[in-house]
């Protein structure tokens, strides 16, 4: 296996810095043993069975972005200086790591200062990079810092293209977030609106959700020529009694368990790998799946379009196979999709066995 088996050539212009409107207007190919299909997401339910269950990760994405003043002291005296910071993940002593920019000069005990009555002090570096704050709010003071301060982690490829903005707020959550944790949004859930979730119920499709707060690492670039060797981060999950009980239940009657991106597939093939059936669970995973892994819970998959070399088009390739996934994307490149977090979708069904 080599990472260059996981290469394509895309195109600058199609990497989408905005989603269409409505979300469940994006464009859809559907890949199965009949070959590609090009349709809307809005018409999923054609390609879905009554007795399916959709899995949906209903993590909400923090405004974790945040710009602020550090307060320094030089010979000279005092002065301030501008800094941006992301958070990533809360720690167990309550304080968090953080992305920050820039690192190198902060000082040990300085305090960044983004709002009235909000601020942090910097604690030091971590040996991967990222900094030790602590923030002087917590929870739902902190929430309510965030949403009147911070503006959207937008992945890499969108922020170098554009600032984040007040509609990013509502365009990269989605419609069935409620647990706070995830600094990137499960994309492939963004394409989801009340009514595809209505035509859905009615044609007989069922939901569970499952918890996995997204994690700044997804966007991490495999640097290895044996991408094996790439080591995974963790990201807190969980699959609840109600959740694993509903997957079973489907699994029993026949029903196909279709997770919706790559964070719940994950997720869920997580809780499944010690018995080959998704039990309750509630640990962080750094499950990496890539060519060769066996799947044991899903039997489709919806998903954006991936990076290139990236952890996400190894799981794909892994779910389909290599080859399958380069005639995918070639078709996916020529016909025109949008690419990555803002993108179109694809529902990917393995050929059966």
């Amino acid at each position: 296996m080599h990472l260059d088996d996981f290469d394509f050539d895309l195109p600058e212009d199609r990497i989408a810095t905005r989603p269409v409107r409505p979300r469940s207007a994006a464009r859809l190919l559907v890949a199965d043993a009949r070959g590609e299909t090009d349709t809307i997401v809005r018409d999923l339910p054609h390609f879905l069975r009554p007795g399916d269950r959709l899995i949906l990760n209903d993590t909400k994405v923090l405004p974790a972005r945040l710009f602020g003043l550090r307060h320094r002291q030089t010979d000279s005296g005092s002065g301030t200086a501008k800094i941006e910071v992301t958070l990533l993940e809360p720690q167990t002593d309550g304080t968090w790591t953080a992305l920050v920019k820039p690192l190198r000069k902060l000082a040990e005990g300085e305090e960044i200062v983004f709002a009235d009555g909000f601020s942090a002090r910097f604690l030091g570096r971590l040996e991967d990079g990222t900094a030790r704050l602590a923030v002087n709010q917590t929870g739902a003071a902190l929430q309510a810092a965030l949403e009147a301060s911070g503006a959207m982690p937008l992945p890499p490829y969108i922020a170098a293209k554009r600032p984040a903005d007040a509609q990013d707020k509502e365009d990269y959550q989605t419609v069935f977030a409620r647990r706070i944790g995830a600094v990137a949004a499960p994309t492939a859930s963004l394409h989801f609106d009340p009514p595809l979730l209505a035509a859905l119920a009615a044609h007989g499709v069922a939901f569970s959700h499952v918890t996995l707060h997204v994690g700044a690492g997804t966007f991490l670039p495999v640097k290895v020529e044996d991408p094996r060797q790439h080591k995974m981060h963790a990201e807190w999950g969980e699959v609840s009694d109600q959740a694993a009980e509903e997957i079973a239940a489907t699994q029993a009657a026949g029903g196909r368990i279709v997770p919706v991106g790559t964070t719940a597939l994950r997720l869920i093939e997580t809780a499944a790998r010690e018995t080959g059936t998704v039990r309750p669970w509630a640990a962080p995973t750094d499950i990496f799946i890539y060519p060769g892994f066996r799947f044991h819970a899903a039997d489709a998959l919806m998903t954006n379009f991936h990076l290139p070399k990236s952890t996400l088009m190894l799981l794909v390739s892994a779910f389909m196979g290599t080859a399958r996934m380069r005639q995918v994307y070639a078709h996916a490149i020529d016909k025109g999709y949008r690419f990555f977090s803002y993108g179109d979708a694809s529902l990917l069904i393995p050929d059966p066995d």
